[in-house]
């Protein structure tokens, strides 16, 4: 149970935590993998990151590039201002007292008109 309880938790950081790694510098699919299991100690699978970062790059929050390397050709992802403004948001909502976060939560949704 509480095994299952720290997945969940980790999977919904596993995005934050990819936009993160690309405000620093371009990164390669390859290299986003290796270094989320630097820094979590977990393997992210490439069935969830390809994927995810595919809809940040349709929606306009990543740019990719070819970089030619010998026979291969690496697309490498960074942030565009978009990206930047949604991360920004992301840590704006990560610095919120956990009490307001919580009150957020508990109060009922709006009642679609």
């Amino acid at each position: 149970m509480v095994k299952d309880i720290l997945h969940v938790i980790r999977r919904g950081l596993t995005r934050p935590i990819v936009l993160w790694l690309l405000e620093s510098k371009p990164r390669c699919g390859y290299e986003l993998i290796n270094e989320f299991k630097r820094l979590t100690g977990h393997r992210l699978q490439p069935g969830i990151i390809y994927p995810f970062l595919y809809a940040l790059e349709r929606e306009g929050f990543i740019i990719c590039s070819l970089v030619e390397r010998g026979r291969r050709r690496i697309k490498y992802y960074r942030l565009t201002d978009k990206g930047r403004d949604l991360l920004e948001k992301i840590k704006c909502f990560f610095r919120r007292p956990v009490k307001e976060v919580i009150v957020d939560l508990l109060e009922p949704s709006p009642s679609p008109q």
